[in-house]
């Protein structure tokens, strides 16, 4: 049984209206929910997407000591990512500001430990913007978790993160034996052409991926490119 939301939080920006909702589960307690322009992103109820896919990530490279996560959300990503003593540093770049300030000040409360852990640096950016100005070879991990994959945007902008220009940027960015990690909720052969174009074909991996969610197997999607190590 859960009880109707009522709003904990409010924030307007360029891209629109970002609200955190409170409700009640019984068997989950109290779940915080996150809806941007209306519509549902996630909830702090069902985590195990945000962790399976940092999980997964971090299983393909031998030493993930940089590790960039495109993405803050409720921060299940980033802690799955931190939960691995191999990390050193983790940069987790998110758009909006006032997401980044909820989890700072406690109005999602597991937010302030999770962000003073001293291996996260906070960048409030467009990721794209992020990765085309970073240094070569500077992360051996990079997690896209912006969107649920170029099939599910929460704004039509991010379209350019599954395209070839900005695939090459993230290339660039990784060092040698790197790996991209993109998030996908359906197969998305486009995003796999385009990895294939920056990549090659040798170098990219679609994976599928089973989640139980609320009681239901589903099968989501990893898409992968590595970048090949220096012999």
């Amino acid at each position: 049984m859960s009880t109707p939301p009522h709003e904990v939080a409010r924030a307007l920006s360029e891209r629109g209206e970002l609200v955190l909702l409170q409700r009640h589960r019984d068997d989950a307690g109290t779940v915080l929910e996150l809806r941007a322009n209306g519509v549902f992103v996630m909830d702090t109820a069902e985590t195990s997407t945000e962790r399976a896919l940092a999980s997964a990530a971090l299983a393909t490279v031998t030493d993930p000591r940089a590790v960039l996560v495109g993405g803050l959300g409720l921060g299940f990503t980033l802690a799955e990512v931190l939960a691995d003593a191999r990390v050193r540093t983790c940069t987790v770049v998110e758009i909006e500001p006032a997401l980044v300030g909820w989890l700072r000040d406690g109005t999602v409360p597991h937010g302030p430990a999770l962000l003073a852990d001293p291996r996260v640096a906070v960048v409030i950016a467009d990721v794209a913007g992020v990765l085309a100005d970073a240094a070569p070879s500077a992360y051996d991990l990079v997690l896209l978790d912006v969107d649920n994959g170029p099939g599910y945007l929460v704004h039509e902008e991010n379209a350019a993160l599954y395209r070839a220009p900005l695939l090459a940027a993230t290339r660039r960015a990784l060092r040698p034996g790197g790996r991209l990690v993109v998030w996908s909720a359906d197969r998305a052969p486009a995003l796999h052409a385009a990895l294939v174009e920056v990549y090659a074909e040798q170098h990219v991996t679609e994976q599928p991926l089973a989640v139980r969610l609320q009681g239901r197997d589903e099968q989501y999607w990893l898409y992968l490119a590595r970048v090949p190590s220096r012999t």
